[in-house]
């Protein structure tokens, strides 16, 4: 019996301490001033699109910073929202932080494709199907070049990227994809001194898995430079043109 008195007085405690802490938190003065900011920008080692000082320009350009503000004043859905505006940035989220000070946490847009078509038009294809401008900083992705448009870029040059995204051996080999102008594919390798010739940008697996058997019972017998073109475009077989 007092045993159970004693964890039910514990536990009572507990919950007062754990009301007063959340009350104390909560309740600060909307009048005091915020201090500083927390800002993180994430995965900024595989993708140095965004930095700090860029977030901080941006705020400042638009009069949003935080820092000597009431915390009452400060909108941190605003901040969001106009942060989020930024042609590089994916996500952010705002929050009050123990302190008086503002949290930043920066997601970046993640390429996963370069356009560099034959009309002159250069940007990335992120990893949502959008378009998005060259940053500074350049990421290691295929390049698309050719008679490609942004309809088709976002589209099936999108998926087939996603395909290339979940076969990390694809995705190491593809180096440049040329779009003709019937809207056939020609891969170029990092290995091999050869073409691939995919045609219409589907079926991917069958053709790739054709690919790979080839790779390794015929390129590996005969060697990876005997051939400038490796055709895939019929089903159940691959077409070979010596140099």
């Amino acid at each position: 019996m007092i045993k159970k008195l004693f964890i039910l007085l514990f536990l009572m405690l507990i919950t007062i301490y754990l009301v007063v802490a959340v009350t104390a938190f909560n309740g600060k003065p909307d009048d005091e001033t915020c201090t500083g900011m927390e800002l993180v920008i994430n995965d900024s080692i595989n993708h140095g699109f965004i930095t700090k000082k860029e977030v901080l320009r941006t705020l400042n350009t638009k009069k949003l910073s935080p820092i000597g503000k009431k915390m009452g004043e400060i909108n941190t859905r605003q901040l969001e929202e106009e942060l989020g505006q930024h042609p590089l940035i994916g996500n952010v989220e705002c929050f009050r932080t123990v302190g008086n000070r503002i949290g930043i946490s920066v997601t970046q847009r993640v390429p996963i494709l370069r356009v560099m078509a034959a009309n002159g038009e250069n940007y990335y294809v992120d990893d949502k199907g959008h378009t998005m401008p060259i940053p500074n900083s350049a990421a290691n992705v295929a390049i698309v070049t050719g008679h490609v448009d942004k309809a088709f870029a976002t589209k099936e040059l999108y998926e087939f990227a996603l395909f290339l995204q979940d076969n990390p051996l694809w995705k190491a080999q593809v180096q440049q994809i040329n779009v003709t102008s019937d809207k056939e594919l020609e891969l170029i390798p990092h290995v091999g001194n050869h073409v691939i010739f995919l045609g219409k940008p589907e079926n991917y697996e069958d053709k790739f898995d054709r690919l790979k058997t080839f790779y390794k019972k015929g390129l590996n017998e005969v060697g990876w430079n005997k051939y400038s073109r490796i055709s895939l475009e019929f089903n159940n077989q691959i077409i070979c043109t010596k140099k």
